[in-house]
Parts: structure tokens; sequence; C-alpha cells
């Protein structure tokens, strides 16, 4: 019995622990923290589950709201009150705006909407049937010359998968829906952000259950090219004939949205002349023992002048943190007031605001 009754509350403290360790993500952040200088502000709360912002203009934000299955539009001159413009939708990941359409990304599926103003119908269904599991398609963005780009995300944590539009940057015609891999061995790319000095960057993160690998990545696209899924491991990172990234961060953290800081955003950044300026969020997993992520980072990239053919070696990169504890921020977006705009995953899901104090 005596060996028993120290048993007994040791396990009930491991599952307690555990439990703790599932809910504190979700949980109303208490203590978040940002650099000196610079404040968070709550603007709006009671979101299912933001996964994308995008400023339609100066005064509106749209958002997806996943777990409701809606794009919502946020009034920033009526204190981000919210209308639905489309409902009914299977898990909104992604849109893309322009002034005669609206191209949305749900699960396995690209949507192209007719635009007036903020009213959004004529649906016509451009791409379909890409399989879903682990992940799912994700972020929709363009490149200059208009072609959608279009995160689609690994059915599995590690295997070989069936379909070539899984695990891979695809490029979309945006009006025949016309459509290829653009980028493959890119296990779970969330976001990507043009960069005129540079090219299209995007998040990936890599496989989980192998310990302390691999780090989360940043990545520039080169069309055709892989970037080295589901053949890296421990002891060959970076495949031969694949990609490295141009940045990196902790394993298991999950870096997702990211946006380029404008030069005229009060936040802190590269000015032209030395380089430029990346913000990200950082999610969090569950497959760690200690949480992790839940914050903003900065990306600082300087040209080292190679003339090298691998991007990894054209560019210097340094991340340090920006923001902490925040909860599950996952998209973001600079906004016309040079502020940075993050939201919250999950029920309860809020949208923040950060200043220069």
């Amino acid at each position: 019995m005596g060996v028993r009754s120290h048993i007994l509350p040791a396990v009930s403290l491991i599952l307690f622990l555990l439990v703790a360790r599932q809910i504190y993500p979700y949980v109303e952040p208490l203590n978040s923290e940002v650099l000196d200088g610079y404040e968070i502000e709550k603007l709006a709360s009671g979101f299912g589950g933001p996964t994308c912002l995008e400023w339609a203009d100066d005064v509106i934000l749209l958002m997806c709201d996943r777990d409701s299955g809606r794009i919502l539009a946020l009034n920033s001159s009526n204190d981000f009150q919210s209308a639905t413009l489309l409902s009914d939708l299977n898990h909104p990941h992604g849109l893309h705006l322009t002034q005669t359409h609206l191209f949305v990304s749900e699960e396995g599926k690209l949507t192209r909407y007719d635009r007036t103003g903020f009213t959004f119908d004529n649906s016509t269904v451009l791409v379909q049937n890409i399989p879903s599991g682990n992940h799912q398609t994700n972020a929709i963005n363009a490149l200059p010359n208009g072609t959608l780009i279009w995160h689609s995300g690994s059915t599995c944590n590690v295997c070989q998968e069936e379909d070539s539009r899984n695990a891979a940057l695809l490029w979309v015609d945006p009006d025949t829906g016309a459509h290829g891999v653009l980028a493959s061995g890119v296990r779970n790319s969330f976001d990507g952000t043009w960069v005129p000095e540079m090219g299209y960057l995007f998040s990936d993160n890599g496989r989980d259950w192998e310990g302390d690998h691999p780090n989360e990545e940043i990545n520039l696209l080169v069309e055709g090219a892989a970037y080295g899924w589901p053949d890296d491991d421990p002891d060959n990172a970076i495949p031969l004939g694949t990609l490295g990234p141009v940045a990196e961060w902790t394993p298991h953290t999950s870096l997702n949205g990211m946006d380029l800081r404008p030069q005229s955003s009060p936040l802190p950044g590269l000015n032209e002349s030395q380089g430029f300026t990346l913000y990200a969020t950082v999610y969090g997993s569950w497959n760690t023992l200690l949480p992790v992520g839940q914050e903003i980072v900065r990306v600082d990239f300087t040209p080292t002048g190679s003339n090298s053919s691998l991007p990894s070696e054209q560019w210097d990169s340094k991340v340090t943190r920006f923001a902490t504890d925040l909860g599950t921020p996952l998209p973001l977006r600079f906004g016309p007031d040079g502020a940075l705009y993050y939201a919250t995953f999950g029920s309860g899901g809020a949208l923040y605001r950060i200043t220069s104090s």
C-alpha cells in the first residue's frame, strides 16, 4: 500500500499536467509581453478560428474564420465590428482579393467569386479534390504577374504522397483554373509573402516525433525546386538535389503567418539600404513537453553579396523574438497605418494590434 500511495498522486499529477498542456495555448493570454516601446491592444474577440487576414482598403480588414466557415469584414472605423460576407464554407484558410474577384482557399478547393464592392457572387470552382489529412490547403496569394500561388499541405507526418499536389506550392491560372506544382517537398507551408528585392518567401513546418529535428523554415521560392520532405531526416537535413532554408527557427514551434514590414511601420526593422524585415507568427506545438512558440518573431535579411545559385548563400538572416506568451497567434498582416495586426486561433479567437507606445 505504501508504494501505491506514492504512485497514485504522481500519476494524477502527470495526467493533470498533460491535460493542462493541451488546454494552455487556448486560454486567454494573461501575461503577453512585447519589446519595450511597443504595446498590444485587443480589438475584437469571439471568432471561431481565424486563419487569414487581408486588408481590403484603408478601413476594412477581411478575416477567414475557419471553424464558423465564414469570410468576415471587420470595420476599423467602427471598433472592428464584423459583418459576414460569405458563409457555409469548408474550413477557409486563405483569400486573395483583386479589384474584380475574390479567391477563397477552402479544404481541398479553390473558388473564385465575382466582386462588386463588398458583394461576392457567381462562384466558380477553379480547383478541387486535393486530398486533406494532417494538413490542408492554406494561403492563396499572387505573384507580380497575376499567377496565383496556393499553399498545399501534406496529408501525413512523413510519407510518399499519392497526389503530387500535396506537400507543395501550386501555381494556378486565375482565369481557367489550370494548375500545377511550382515547388515540391514542402511539408506544410501556411503562408508566404512577395519581397521585391528577393522573391517569394514562404514558411514550412517540418516533421514531428523525431526529437530536436527539424528546424521550422522560411524558404525562398525557386520554380521547380524541391525542398527536402519527406527524405530529410536528422542525419540528412538537406537531401541532395534539394534547397535549404534562408532562415530557421525552433523545431516543432509551427512558424506560420508572415508579412513584409513596410518602411513606414513604427515597428523595428531594417531600412532599404540595409536589407528588409519580415514578421511571423509562431503558433506552438504539442510535440514538446514544455510549451513552445506562442510568439511573434522578427526576421531580418541582409544580402551576402555571394554569386552562389543557392538562395541560402545569397542572404544572411537573423531571427529574434518580438512578442511572447500570445496564446495561439496564426494570421498576421501589417495595416495601412503601419501597425501589426494578428489573430489568435481557437474558440474565443481574437484580433490584436501592436503599435508603438
